[in-house]
């Protein structure tokens, strides 16, 4: 080997330990993402599971998946996310309730709440096990988004009202806050609906920009301060036996993590899913005895007249959306007859285990 041939291998092997090398440092250097919700600042439950999430992600992932969480309107606004998410440049991710965007994506509010439809337990039931998480997912990847449920608020109230309601005439005219399906039931029994971001519910209630509102679950309506703006607080939550916001990440994002990382993704959104379901049945139960023993909030279950009325209104909600969008005909072909399906046992399990224990 002469001089010349010795000095070009020695070049050759140390470009390539250079990059060798190269390639080591940009995989130990973190993958740092950002995330906004549309839930306010420091909220318990939505906000916090967020941060709980991000942290559970750094902690598994021995901190190569790092997330920046920020609440609405501190980097983007509530409604803002479908976008900023879709398109990848402001933000990789954000936590957010589906049914903001029925504007977007006409099937949307079926992944996050159905009138009359299934629980906390039983949409998971159906997205796992039912085909539900395969539907969302494939919809979903029109508009470059990848969804993940991680958060849950279990079985909602019905809403706070100024005045009583007494009969269905008493829901024509009334200035209600309500979004995704439930506001299209509410329209259809004359209702006029208003979508309001979580922040401005209270002021919009407390200033009569709108009559009603319904926004979550005793913890997060007491948190809102509602029962200082409205004395009657309406139940059951006929509009969304549970609410499931969800991880939404930019799918060129996803599908840049390495295998484990998504695995370490999709496995802390079962914790924080399964973690705000427990903190959820806890903090409701003492923040509902709060609010009627303590800050006198009249609780009133809706007249048998006004739940048949929204009931039928619901299904024929329902027909007309599934006739005007294929994506919602096809989900609802999944979602009904799964409800059905399941009903026949959970109507003899859990329903006659409550009658059993007398709590209903």
């Amino acid at each position: 080997m002469n001089r010349r041939e010795a000095i070009g291998k020695v070049g050759i092997g140390m470009a390539a330990a250079a990059l060798a090398s190269s390639r080591a440092e940009a995989a130990d250097k973190p993958i740092r993402w950002k995330m906004s919700t549309s839930y306010p600042p420091k909220f318990p439950i939505l906000q916090d599971g967020c941060d709980t999430l991000a942290k559970i992600i750094e902690t598994m992932s021995q901190g190569r998946l790092k997330i920046d969480v920020y609440a609405a309107g501190e980097l983007i606004g509530a409604f803002d996310v479908f976008d900023a998410v879709s398109q990848g440049k402001a933000i990789q991710a954000a936590s957010t309730a589906a049914y903001y965007f029925p504007g977007k994506v006409p099937v949307s509010s079926l992944f996050t709440a159905c009138p009359f439809g299934l629980t906390a337990d039983e949409v998971n039931a159906w997205m796992y096990c039912g085909g539900g998480l395969e539907l969302y997912r494939d919809i979903f990847k029109a508009y470059n988004i990848y969804p993940i449920p991680h958060l849950t608020t279990g079985t909602q109230m019905g809403g706070w009202f100024r005045k009583e309601i007494n009969s269905v005439d008493d829901l024509k005219g009334l200035k209600f806050r309500i979004p995704g399906l439930g506001g299209k039931v509410m329209a259809k029994l004359g209702a006029t609906v208003v979508l309001t971001p979580g922040g401005e519910i209270f002021t919009a209630l407390e200033r009569g920009v709108i009559d009603a509102c319904e926004w979550a679950t005793p913890v997060l309506d007491l948190r809102l301060g509602l029962c200082q703006a409205a004395k009657y607080y309406y139940f059951p939550g006929w509009q969304e036996p549970t609410a499931t916001p969800d991880l939404w990440v930019n799918l060129k994002a996803w599908e840049a993590l390495p295998p484990d990382l998504k695995a370490i993704v999709e496995a802390a959104c079962i914790e924080t899913l399964t973690m705000s379901n427990a903190q959820g049945i806890v903090a409701n139960s003492e923040a509902l005895k709060e609010l009627v023993e303590k800050r006198g909030v009249i609780m009133k279950r809706f007249p048998d007249d006004v739940i048949a009325a929204l009931r039928k209104a619901s299904m024929e909600v329902l027909e007309e959306e599934a006739k005007a969008d294929a994506n919602t005909a096809r989900v609802l072909q999944s979602y009904l007859p799964f409800r059905d399906k399941i009903k026949y046992f959970r109507d003899v399990s859990e329903i006659g285990y409550y009658q059993a224990r007398g709590s209903v």
